[in-house]
């Protein structure tokens, strides 16, 4: 699709002098994060467009809540100034598709005071095809982090600058957390014993997609004094789930290989361990009141009948990543599930990469 830069709508802004004046003037215009950005050229946006193979006005979505449209433009000049290769725009657009997504309830997790952040998950050939990362210090920087770093900021940066979602004015939330820059991981397909979570949601296993979550922080558990078998690991995990309480939507759960190892060799699938965490993390009625005073959500039940984290096994998602040489699993708190909004998934155009 031939195109040029007349094809674009944004407004255009002269600087002159140097490159670091053009950073300046990007902090002054309040386009940042607080980091320096890449200043958006006209040349550099459309190489990211023409990688998209889409016209740049095409509406990616629509915020219903404030009506701020989303296009494959404005993407684009995010994704340029976040740092990102072109051949990174189809793993931003796919993000973007997610957020936009009704049931994403994109307006809440932005307004939360509880500062909630959008997680990308990356599957498929595209980790190796892109460089993401999914081993060591898998939630870190490093020099080769470049497509985690700046696909993760990508996304903030466009809620930053398309949906305004600035602290104090959309973003109320009182703490925050570092994923709030850039939040973006892939899974280790290779080293789990299970099938990842692209195959389970129904694609193909070369097929590459981006998962989209709405998540707090990760919350490490350190395992190394708990037997190696599967059941006392899920009692401490399931101990370890406990603090969030009741009512919560998906929660994920991130293992390491020198645990996920030990399911395997134990034969124990996916559907296993949800159940057992399911049936282990709860707590009568009566005791949720006496650990967060919070906890008033409950359902109707008598105090003894229990009631669990999670509302269902399948609230579990179970992936495999993190650095071996420990046993340090992570869990991961989704929007509750009285929020509406579950994580979405969506493949990635690989034609647009390569």
């Amino acid at each position: 699709m031939p195109l040029d830069a007349d094809a674009f709508g944004s407004n255009r802004f002269a600087v002159t002098g140097t490159i670091d004046d053009a950073v300046e003037y990007c902090y002054r215009q309040g386009w940042t994060d607080g980091l320096p950005v890449v200043p958006p050229t006209e040349e550099k946006v459309l190489r990211f467009v023409q990688r998209s193979g889409r016209h740049p006005s095409e509406v990616i979505g629509v915020e219903p809540v404030r009506a701020r449209v989303v296009t494959v433009e404005k993407v684009a000049i995010n994704a340029v100034m976040a740092g990102c290769l072109p051949e990174y725009m189809p793993v931003v657009l796919a993000a973007a598709e997610c957020m936009v997504q009704p049931e994403f309830n994109l307006h809440s997790s932005l307004a939360s005071t509880s500062g909630f952040a959008p997680l990308l998950l990356i599957n498929g050939p595209v980790r190796g095809a892109l460089g993401f990362a999914s081993g060591h210090n898998i939630f870190g920087p490093a020099h080769d982090r470049r497509a985690n770093a700046t696909v993760g900021r990508a996304i903030r940066l466009m809620l930053l600058n398309v949906l305004d979602s600035r602290p104090g004015v959309l973003d109320r939330a009182v703490m925050g957390h570092p994923g709030k820059y850039s939040y973006c991981i892939a899974e280790d397909e290779e080293s789990s014993p299970w099938e990842p979570l692209h195959v389970e949601r129904g694609f193909a296993p070369d097929a590459s997609t981006v998962t989209v979550s709405t998540c707090l922080g990760p919350f490490q558990l350190d395992l190394q004094r708990i037997p190696r078998r599967p059941e006392p690991i899920l009692e401490r995990i399931a101990a370890g789930m406990l603090v969030f309480g009741p009512g919560q939507g998906e929660m994920m759960l991130l293992m390491p290989p020198e645990i996920s190892s030990i399911f395997g060799e134990a034969s124990w699938s996916k559907d296993m361990v949800r159940r057992f965490l399911f049936e282990k993390a709860r707590k009568p009625a009566r005791e949720w009141p006496l650990i967060n005073p919070n906890h008033t959500e409950l359902p109707a039940v008598a105090g003894e009948e229990t009631v669990p984290v999670c509302g269902s096994p399948e609230s579990v998602v179970i992936l495999s990543g993190g650095g071996a040489g420990s046993p340090r699993p992570v869990l991961i708190r989704r929007l509750k599930a009285r929020s509406n909004a579950p994580s979405i998934t969506r493949q990635i155009d690989m034609g647009r990469i390569s």
